[in-house]
């Protein structure tokens, strides 16, 4: 069984649950769009949520025979690969005074919100960077594999050479390079893909390269956020992510100037997200000022993993230079 951020909102009576729920979908497009396959229990004794599933890594191929020959036998190729569901979130305090004379501004919907802005950026930092295992710097450890980890080396992790938009000019005068580059990398998927994610910077250049070619488009979604496209095809902001002492961006820019673009096509047969059974995939605990003591606790937790189930529906470009070094 599948279900959306939007379908499970529905079967909550909870209000407040209701709300958490559109507020991690107004915080992240991929979010909103993701299906998630809620097929996960714990294991026996109850500590492990793991996922297991076959990734599609060689398609099955067709050929023209000739009369009295037989065909040259060849079979589609799947691994097997599993994803551990991690638990993300974080809690908050609030002296009950504060709560009381916080005024217009909510205290706890300020704290509540802005914690589900952090494990929204924290989630994108995941599906990117994650890794079950050491798999060198620049990864987040001891999750489930992202999307870097699982298409290094693969068909659809495509270079584009000497492509520079790093300065206003060289955007004017390479924008169709680009752009031919980006096409190039989305006709190597199996499908035209859902999104594409990317920094600031790489949307930016994007943005701009789209609209010098009559292919940018912009709406707005039930939150009334802009989403914006390229031929079709939605553009996100990966954002940042802040670990507590420092801001990371979640597709970093290399030393040489250069960034990565990924893209996605969201379907439980392609990239998809995994939560426990149920709709249990965000809950939320606000503090009961009703009970004695003064600070009381709230909190907001995920349990989710994505996984990809055929590695060409989705793909990473790098390459493309958007920052100028010395």
């Amino acid at each position: 069984m599948s279900i959306t951020l939007a379908e499970a909102k529905v079967g909550m009576a909870d209000k407040v649950d209701q709300q958490v729920v559109d507020e991690f979908r107004r915080a992240s497009l991929l979010l909103d769009m993701l299906v998630f396959d809620d097929a996960v229990s714990p294991g026996t004794g109850g500590s492990t949520l793991t996922y297991g599933y076959q990734r599609l890594k060689t398609p099955s191929t067709v050929a023209v025979r000739e009369l009295n020959k037989e065909y040259t036998p060849n079979e589609a190729k799947r691994e097997k690969a599993t994803a551990d569901l991690v638990i993300f979130g974080g809690s908050y305090q609030i002296d009950r005074v504060i709560a009381k004379t916080s005024g217009a501004v909510n205290e706890v919907e300020f704290q509540m919100r802005e914690k589900i802005k952090a494990a929204a950026n924290y989630f994108h930092m995941l599906v990117i960077n994650g890794t079950s295992a050491a798999s060198g710097s620049g990864y987040v450890t001891g999750t489930f594999d992202g999307l870097k980890k699982i298409l290094s080396g693969s068909d659809t992790e495509y270079t584009a050479s000497g492509v520079d938009i790093s300065t206003s000019a060289l955007l004017d005068q390479n924008y169709n390079a680009y752009l031919d580059a980006l096409d190039t990398f989305i006709s190597k998927l199996a499908e035209k893909p859902d999104i594409l994610m990317m920094n600031t910077e790489m949307l930016t250049k994007t943005r701009s390269a789209a609209r010098r070619a009559g292919y940018y488009d912009r709406t707005k979604d039930d939150f009334g956020n802009y989403v914006e496209s390229y031929n079709g095809i939605r553009l996100l902001n990966a954002g940042d992510y802040y670990n507590g002492s420092k801001t990371e961006q979640v597709v970093p820019i290399e030393t040489d100037g250069t960034t990565a673009i990924f893209g996605i096509k969201i379907g439980l047969n392609a990239f998809h997200g995994v939560s426990p059974k149920g709709d249990k995939i965000i809950s939320q605990h606000l503090p009961d000022f009703s009970q004695a003591g003064a600070v009381k606790e709230g909190d907001v937790e995920m349990v989710a993993a994505t996984v990809l189930k055929n590695s060409k529906m989705a793909g990473m470009l790098k390459g493309i230079k958007v920052k100028a070094t010395a």
